[in-house]
């Protein structure tokens, strides 16, 4: 994407052009028609799947009426004669595809955002605090989907709120951008009382996030624990959630590539655990294309153990069973990082789709065990 992409469309036979706006870094359309009150779902969702965007010129409460509308016809799957069912990983690549053409389809709908990110159209919310959390300040107009920036109210109520995690006793406020630890089964692993630690000196935690592993490591009794991330909103988002959780005084966060300098004793990573390549920001937490995440934290390891420390390796065998990843493929790259395993823990999934008949992927999620790994230097 362009540092400056612009959106130009016609209206009253005069030119109009205006910025660009996409978090997952959607071109601007080529094609831009208006909408209003009186645009049918019909129209929209034809628009839509033709490449053609809505610019919305009606009441906001409206505008997310027919957003609903072209949803419904996105799912709605056309009579087939039965067909053999997919294998495991035909289902993956079937349901990420069918996940990118809905949003394309209903990302087709956009809104005229005026400076300060006011919204003005009828009925429409205060976006103003959503868009500054998310782009920051901005005093010119853009142009953006409804689908973004019901995301970015979403993301907005969740900071606010923030999402219980029993293992710590307390909430997480995740920031826009920032992977919410919706799944708790990881973390009841690190915190388990029987799980013990190689020290209570210095932990690291690669690849923070929220920062919930790292208040964790604090809450363990670890005295100071170095958390990392490449992304200056997990950055943020971590510091604001030590700060919150009252282990300031224990977690130092820093913005690198993996490790920081030095070595500890105990060094802890949640990589991403799907092999693939990720079609927004958000979903890096998700996936990681060809397991370089992964690899890079194995690789790493016995250069920034102490001698007799512990790297734990939180992953979830569910690409093995879509048919991304093999289970020889982890033990091996243990092996070739000069690393063994020296015990594990496991816990079967707890979160919703895992008891979901209906979800594409249920075959997979219902055999799923995620597994914290001791790995030490051999």
């Amino acid at each position: 994407m362009s540092t400056n992409p612009v959106i130009s469309w016609t209206e009253a036979e005069v030119l109009h052009e205006a910025r660009w706006r996409s978090e997952n870094g959607s071109p601007p359309p080529k094609r831009v028609v208006i909408g209003n009150d009186q645009t049918s779902a019909d129209d929209a969702y034809r628009w839509a799947c033709e490449g053609t965007a809505i610019l919305w010129r009606g009441d906001y409460q409206n505008a997310r009426q027919l957003l609903t509308a072209m949803s419904r016809r996105v799912e709605r799957k056309p009579s087939k004669a039965k067909k053999p069912l997919p294998t495991p990983i035909e289902a993956f690549n079937q349901h990420r595809q069918a996940q990118a053409q809905r949003a394309r389809t209903l990302g087709m709908l956009l809104l005229p955002v005026d400076a300060d990110h006011q919204l003005n159209l009828r009925r429409a919310p205060d976006i103003r605090q959503a868009c500054i959390e998310a782009y920051g300040k901005d005093d010119k107009p853009y142009v953006v989907s409804l689908r973004e920036i019901l995301g970015l109210i979403g993301a907005h109520e969740w900071r606010k709120k923030g999402v219980v995690i029993p293992a710590i006793g307390n909430r997480v406020h995740p920031h826009y951008g920032v992977f919410s630890p919706v799944r708790g089964e990881y973390l009841e692993l690190v915190g388990d009382p029987e799980l013990p630690l190689p020290s209570t000196a210095l932990a690291w935690d690669i690849g923070t996030g929220t920062g919930v592993i790292a208040a964790l490591l604090a809450r363990r009794g670890v005295k100071k624990v170095v958390a990392t991330d490449i992304d200056p909103r997990a950055i943020a988002c971590a510091r604001d959630n030590v700060a919150r959780l009252g282990v300031a005084d224990s977690v130092t966060v820093e913005q690198t590539d993996m490790f920081p300098e030095g070595k500890a004793p105990l060094i802890v990573c949640n990589p991403p655990w799907l092999p693939a390549r990720p079609s927004s920001p958000i979903e890096g937490a998700i996936y990681d294309p060809e397991s370089r995440m992964l690899l890079a934290y194995l690789n790493g390891l016995a250069s920034h153990l102490t001698q007799g420390g512990e790297g734990w390796l939180i992953l979830s065998d569910l690409a093995e069973h879509l048919g991304l990843r093999t289970r020889a493929f982890l033990i091996n790259a243990i092996e070739e990082a000069g690393l063994y395993i020296k015990a594990y823990m496991q816990m079967a999934p707890e979160h919703p789709k895992a008891n979901d008949p209906t979800d594409p992927l249920h075959s997979a999620r219902v055999a799923e065990v995620t597994t914290l790994y001791r790995l030490r230097v051999r």
